[in-house]
């Protein structure tokens, strides 16, 4: 029996949005930037799946920009906003747990005089808003901060940093791919000004997702071409990838699974308690957390050991190996953990397809390898 619990990597279409793309598949091949027969239905299309993720979002749909991904949308929030001319008086503020999709654009910009500044964390991977306030200067012109740590699930203040970028009147952003679908996200009360969606992390195909643009804010396009999405992103966009998107938000919206997944995930940590006592530990904030994420560690064992042990259970690990040296993975370190805690360390995350017996087969061969 296969078990799936890594849908923070990854989650599986959902039935509903794989009606939804159908007909772009074998009826409605139109290019949606077309005014003739053809480009009608894509093109009514694509706007309906702009509004649900809008509805979803609480937004406008004219705020909504179409992406390939996460990533994308990140890199054209950092470059856009800081890769202009005369970057050196620029400076962005972001943290040490972000994910790499957020690092490198920085590193990239950085390369070319923007200032980069990085706040830490708390042991819970809790970013305090006052470190926030007492790393804004007169340079800073962009906040990027998480809502939600994709590894141990921790969710950022967003509201409270919000509130500082506009005493300072400086952009902030945040990259949502983890928590859209799996808490309430409205940007009217996060307060950002820019957010970033992706579509494989809420049951809709990997290579569609969104940024979120605040009326008002002047993004520049990171793909050059035509006008597409109000000379926003150029390229012709993906009707089908857009429709299961849009789906996909609808779903969450009227059909959340949240306390369901919350239910599952603190059964299986009581039961960890009561099984391993003081040789597992919690990583993460005990409550600000994701309801679906639960990173733990053995100390004393390796968490990929574990998991080539684990028997058709399909989950991830906190460390990374690299050329065969084992190393911590960055926000376990930025959290403080140590090595053999952090060399410990699995993440389960559930999600939609994930059944109290999964929980207790996993319980079953953990006790056996521990």
């Amino acid at each position: 029996m296969d078990i799936y619990l890594d849908y923070n990597a990854s989650t599986p279409i959902a039935p509903q949005v794989v009606a939804a793309m159908r007909p772009f598949l074998t009826e409605h091949f139109g290019n949606p930037s077309s005014e003739h027969w053809a480009g009608r239905p894509a093109r009514d299309a694509l706007e309906t799946a702009r509004a649900q993720i809008a509805s979803l979002l609480r937004c406008y749909p004219d705020e909504v920009v179409l992406t390939s991904g996460g990533s994308e949308a990140n890199n054209q929030v950092i470059k856009g906003l800081l890769g202009g001319e005369e970057t050196g008086t620029r400076e962005v503020i972001t943290t040490a747990i972000e994910h790499p999709a957020i690092l490198e654009p920085c590193r990239v910009v950085a390369q070319h005089g923007v200032r980069v500044t990085t706040v830490g964390v708390d042991r819970d991977g809790m970013v305090d808003p006052d470190d926030i306030r007492r790393a804004i200067t007169p340079q800073t012109s962009l906040i990027s901060v998480m809502h939600a740590n994709n590894e141990v699930g921790t969710i950022q203040p967003i509201t409270e940093i919000a509130k500082i970028a506009r005493e300072h009147e400086v952009r902030l952003h945040t990259d949502a791919a983890q928590s859209v679908g799996k808490v309430s996200v409205r940007v009217d009360d996060l307060g950002v000004d820019l957010l970033s969606l992706a579509g494989h992390k809420l049951y809709a195909p990997k290579g569609i997702g969104a940024l979120y643009v605040r009326r008002g804010v002047t993004l520049p396009s990171l793909v050059h071409g035509g006008g597409h999405e109000a000379g926003r992103r150029a390229g012709t966009e993906s009707t089908l990838l857009a429709v299961g998107l849009g789906a996909a938000c609808a779903l969450a919206e009227t059909a959340p699974c949240t306390h369901g997944l919350f239910v599952l995930r603190e059964r299986f940590w009581n039961e960890l308690r009561s099984r391993f006592g003081g040789q597992v530990l919690l990583n993460g904030h005990e409550s600000q957390r994701l309801p679906n994420t639960l990173s733990v560690s053995f100390p004393g064992h390796l968490g990929e050991e574990i998991l080539t042990q684990l028997d058709g259970i399909a989950a991830s690990t906190g460390s990374a190996c690299h050329t065969g040296a084992r190393t911590v993975s960055p926000v376990l370190t930025a959290m403080g953990l140590s090595v053999d805690v952090g060399l410990g360390t699995i993440r389960f995350s559930l999600g939609r397809g994930t059944r109290a017996s999964d929980i207790d087969e996993v319980l079953r061969q953990l006790e056996e390898i521990i």
